[in-house]
């Protein structure tokens, strides 16, 4: 089955379909989140984030222009962004005395987390644009082969996608 037909086996109470959705979608959803959260928060996400999926698949629609349930992981890194985002503010230390490493760790958990949602409103060129060069470190040269367009278009786009979300973060990148 695809992952559409697995969401859909899980909103019809189909545990097994959870359990494989689990299996095809976990890692790289740890991966992603470990970026934004303290490795012992990771695991605490996942369970909330496939909760989250058994209770609202019923909810999801699929990407009729993605038939081979491509539009599924999206979905699925929505979830997880939120549950994180969540965790982040309920984890969040007392404003009298926070530790402040334990304090910074969940601001820059927070801030991670808002910047993800901020790149996820670029357009797809734009996305895939600073996932190369700032999220994979890649030099313009080597993003504007992989993308087939001109240096200068690569810096051009990178500035316009740091103004945009410099605008939706409210000035604080």
């Amino acid at each position: 089955m695809d992952d559409d037909e697995l969401i859909a086996a899980v909103a019809g109470g189909d545990d097994v379909a959870l359990r494989e959705l689990f299996s095809r979608h976990a890692p790289w959803l740890a991966a992603r989140l470990s970026r934004m959260l303290a490795v012992d928060a990771v695991e605490d996400v996942l369970q909330e984030t496939f909760l989250g999926v058994w209770k609202g698949a019923r909810g999801y629609r699929p990407d009729p222009s993605r038939p081979d349930g491509a539009g599924a992981g999206a979905w699925l890194w929505g979830i997880a962004r939120r549950q994180a985002a969540l965790w982040a503010r309920r984890n969040r230390p007392p404003e009298t005395l926070p530790p402040p490493a334990q304090a910074d760790q969940h601001e820059r958990a927070l801030a991670r987390i808002e910047l993800d949602d901020a790149v996820a409103g670029l357009g797809a060129a734009d996305r895939e644009l600073w996932r190369l060069l700032y999220e994979e470190d890649r030099s313009v040269a080597d993003v504007a082969r992989a993308m087939g367009i001109p240096e200068g278009t690569v810096k051009s786009r990178a500035h316009r996608a740091r103004r945009l979300l410099r605008a939706a973060l409210g000035g604080q990148w």
